[in-house]
């Protein structure tokens, strides 16, 4: 045993328990009795721990379990307090562990702020492909049913509802039900005993939900956590040996530099993304294709752009041609890609032409979407001198807007006010703008 200082995770575990140090030591000795390791610890070891004296490792593993069972939901070793053991955890399983531990503090409203505070990083690592591949090393399972592909299609499914939920009304509500779902029950299945097969599907679908996740916090502004999120993707997928999901994540890091203004390190991530995509199918290579022809755009190489719109174009293509069903990429994504190509080698005119195919293309079920573009949109217009016109954009826009829950379209909103302030003589600027002031909040004005 080593001591440390006072353990106030564990006190904050054992009181949400409701147990007393003595029923907590009954169980952690009745478990090690399970386990074939028992343990005749009382009340006062359970004292030593809170003030700090860290249990051997086979008597961690027992109080996290005795906790689980009362609590119903994984506990991980930091929230208990206790360092991870290399004896316990494989590489996947540290993922899965930090996984959680980042789940729950999106979780927790008094947590938002410190994980916001964290800034988009150019610098950060980014785990090859090689480095995350089959990594299968068996870690320690609690006591979970064991699991098979109906749980799988059951994490695909919800993941696929959330995903639904973000395009009507926004991440602002749908990310802490995704991160809940992540701690909750995911979590669960990812310790849970399961056939090879079984366990790297169930990692690719958790790659999915952390992606989805990280996504979400994008909309939000919180950059350096979409980044947290989107590289234990990155390694879920990896375990998962899912070159699909791997790519898909890339792509919306790629995605997110690109929007933040960093080209050079967009570009480095679309050509990881193609790099690591040999088996994709054209939807994907079309986005990755597109992406990159943004990115480059963006960093001046005009023919880079050129050439990576024409793939995108192709592999669209092709995916037409053999159903109407474009799932996360489709004819409405690739005119906006078109269209930022424009904007960013220049053509104005020509951007706002193909934001405003886009804008026609785009389903109807993708609200939050529609709204952030129009705002996009109504700004290009302007920008062109079709005042009027933007102001009609902008105005569907705001009509929208009260349904969804988003950082990016309260963005566009407080510009759309900027924007519009210095035209009020006219007539229908007058009237946008003062409809704004009616429907959006005083701090957006």
């Amino acid at each position: 045993m080593s001591k440390r200082g006072p353990n106030a995770g564990l006190a904050r575990l054992i009181g949400e328990a409701g147990w007393t140090h003595a029923q907590l030591a009954r169980q952690a000795n009745a478990i090690g009795t399970e386990n074939g390791t028992p343990f005749r610890y009382d009340e006062s070891a359970v004292t030593h721990w809170l003030n700090g004296t860290l249990p051997r490792v086979d008597a961690r593993k027992c109080v996290l379990e005795a906790l689980r069972r009362r609590l119903n939901r994984y506990v991980t070793s930091a929230e208990a307090g206790f360092p991870p053991s290399e004896r316990d955890y494989s590489a996947v399983g540290n993922t899965v562990e930090e996984l959680i531990e980042l789940g729950r503090q999106d979780m927790d409203p008094a947590r938002r702020g410190v994980l916001g505070a964290g800034l988009f990083s150019v610098a950060l690592t980014v785990p090859g492909w090689p480095d995350v591949l089959g990594r299968l090393e068996a870690f320690q399972a609690g006591r979970v049913t064991r699991i098979g592909m109906p749980e799988v299609q059951m994490v695909i499914d919800m993941t696929a509802k959330v995903s639904e939920l973000d395009d009507q009304f926004g991440g602002r509500h749908a990310r802490p039900m995704g991160a809940a779902f992540l701690v909750n029950t995911v979590a669960g299945y990812l310790k849970a005993p399961a056939s090879a097969d079984v366990r790297k599907a169930m990692m690719g679908a958790a790659s999915d939900l952390s992606y989805l996740t990280g996504y979400m916090a994008v909309d939000e502004g919180l950059h350096g956590l979409a980044q947290r999120y989107y590289v234990k993707a990155l390694e879920l997928a990896g375990a998962a040996e899912d070159h699909l999901t791997y790519c898909t994540a890339l792509r919306g890091m790629s995605v997110q530099a690109t929007d933040l203004g960093h080209g050079a390190r967009a570009v480095d991530l679309g050509e990881a993304a193609a790099a690591a995509s040999p088996a994709a199918g054209p939807r994907l290579l079309a986005f990755i294709a597109g992406q990159r022809a943004h990115a480059a755009a963006q960093t001046g190489d005009r023919m880079g752009a050129l050439r990576h719109l024409r793939e995108a174009e192709v592999a669209m293509d092709k995916a037409e041609s053999r159903t109407r069903m474009f799932g996360w990429y489709d004819p409405a994504a690739l005119s906006y890609h078109i269209s930022q190509v424009r904007y960013e080698l220049g053509d104005r005119t020509g951007a706002v032409d193909a934001m405003e195919e886009s804008d026609r293309l785009r389903h109807s079920s993708h609200r939050h979407t529609r709204v952030h573009r129009r705002g996009l949109l109504a700004e290009r217009q302007l920008a062109v001198g079709h005042l009027e016109l933007a102001c009609e954009t902008w105005g569907s826009a705001l009509e929208e807007w009260p349904l969804v829950q988003s950082g990016r379209a309260d963005d566009r909103m407080r510009t759309m006010v900027q924007m519009v302030r210095p035209h009020t003589k006219n007539a229908h600027a007058r009237a946008l703008y003062d409809r704004a002031r009616a429907v959006l909040p005083v701090s957006m004005h």
